[in-house]
């Protein structure tokens, strides 16, 4: 007569069997892999144009420009130290731009460039960036000549500057709002407005910017 055989007797020995592992391995962990693996990649961002080359005056009164930025990755905007309405908050936004890239490393640099350099000296972008607690070896806030600012700005990066007199001691300017990712190359890579989803698209491609190498960077069209 054989004796009644426990159902956990013959769970026991299929667990103890080879095969059951393998497949559980298999499943666990191929699942992830498979996802991964098969997760789709973003394409590569864009070639929009090229930075020309430039020399400014930093917050520091030290000249700086395209030479201090060939080889790192940059986040670039257009402000005014007089202005009210925008500028203020798009330095906000740049100053949490430069707080949560802060992991991608030191090849990444933020630039602020003046669009009314004729009053904004050094003084007073030092003074200006101080109120943003700006790492002056992270962050630099440019002036310059007239002609270095419609070459660097409206030609180069294509961002509109307006200027027009109000009164005698009041001059309204207009520029373009979005930030600008520039590559190792000097290369523009993207153009973002300052809205959370602007910040989030900009901090993507940052990050993939700065991840890539020459041969996953994109010809310029």
């Amino acid at each position: 007569m054989h004796a009644h055989q426990p159902s956990g007797g013959r769970v026991g020995r299929f667990i103890a069997r080879p095969l059951f592992w393998v497949v559980a391995v298999t499943i666990l962990f191929g699942v992830p892999i498979g996802r991964s693996v098969f997760r789709r990649v973003p394409p590569p961002a864009p070639v929009l144009g090229s930075v020309p080359s430039f020399v400014m005056t930093d917050q520091q009164s030290k000249p700086f420009g395209t030479d201090n930025l060939r080889g790192k990755v940059w986040v670039a905007d257009f402000i005014f130290t007089s202005c009210q309405t925008m500028c203020p908050l798009l330095t906000q936004k740049l100053a949490q731009v430069v707080y949560r890239s802060r992991k991608l490393g030191p090849d990444v640099h933020f630039v602020s460039f003046s669009v009314d350099p004729e009053r904004d000296t050094p003084a007073k972008l030092a003074e200006y960036a101080h109120s943003y607690h700006a790492d002056p070896h992270k962050w630099s806030f440019l002036t310059g000549t007239l002609d270095s600012i419609q070459k660097a700005v409206v030609e180069g990066f294509k961002i509109g500057v307006d200027k027009h007199k109000v009164t005698d001691d009041f001059w309204d300017i207009v520029h373009g709002e979005h930030m600008v990712v520039v590559d190792r190359q000097l290369r523009i890579r993207g153009y973002f407005d300052s809205s959370e989803a602007g910040l989030n698209d900009l901090l993507a491609v940052l990050g993939q910017v700065t991840n890539e190498t020459a041969s996953t960077a994109v010809a310029t069209p």
